[in-house]
């Protein structure tokens, strides 16, 4: 079956093989802190210095970590697909950002971040977005705004996640739908499944176990393996 609209979810499972940090442990604990501590609005009201430095030292590690198989499998798939392809990570690192750069993608293709970009930063006074590669002060000023200063631009826990209406409107049209290293537990992208199935499409699930979610099928182990497999059939 030839397929033309393709949407593909990413999550931490991907990125967890350059050695970036998952998103929670078994033990609760995101890099040894509570998220309750580093990632919601008011965590950055209260404790600010804790925040930014926590953000800082996840902006440096990133640096040290390259794009895997996976990212580059991707990427490919992207400068030969003949159709519209959105991808759609919750990851906020730039590996995804970093493959494509290397391998620029055909011109249906599009990525976002939906849970925001660790080397971006926003102004807590106008929402404007700016790159900001390097460390943020505490009580950064912002350059958009005399009252305002700059935070990591990241989805926080009560936030809501970015793009969502082209999205939802890539979904509703998607004919072919694939999840990938993700935990299914994370709403809203947790029910992009059902919404993929609504529309008629095909999906699909790589992970290391199986997740929740209704999936027509299902490939197993790790992403750097499975994903150059997979990515290569659809192109064959």
């Amino acid at each position: 079956m030839a397929h033309r609209n393709l949407v593909i979810l990413t999550g931490a499972g991907i990125s967890a093989e350059s050695g970036v940090p998952t998103f929670r442990a078994d033990d609760g604990l995101w890099m040894g802190h509570r998220i309750e501590d580093v990632a919601t609005p008011g965590a950055f009201a209260r404790d600010p210095v804790l925040v930014q430095d926590f953000y800082n030292r996840r902006r440096r590690q990133l640096a040290t970590v390259q794009p895997n198989a996976a990212h580059h499998a991707l990427a490919d798939l992207a400068a030969h697909w003949d159709g519209d392809f959105l991808l759609v990570t919750q990851n906020v690192d730039d590996l995804h950002d970093r493959a494509h750069a290397a391998t620029p993608p055909a011109s249906g293709f599009e990525l976002i971040h939906m849970h925001g970009e660790l080397l971006k930063a926003h102004c807590t006074a106008t929402g404007r977005v700016c790159n900001w590669p390097g460390d943020l002060a505490p009580n950064q000023p912002s350059p958009h705004h005399p009252q305002g200063r700059l935070r990591p631009h990241i989805v926080w826990f009560g936030e809501m996640p970015l793009h969502m209406d082209r999205i939802e409107a890539a979904l509703a049209r998607c004919d072919l739908f694939v999840s990938i290293g993700t935990s299914g537990a994370v709403w809203p992208a947790a029910g992009f499944v059902e919404q993929a199935r609504f529309a008629g499409a095909r999906t699909v699930e790589i992970n290391l176990e199986p997740t929740p979610g209704r999936f027509d099928e299902a490939l197993y182990g790790p992403a750097t393996e499975v994903v150059p497999t997979f990515a290569a059939t659809l192109l064959a």
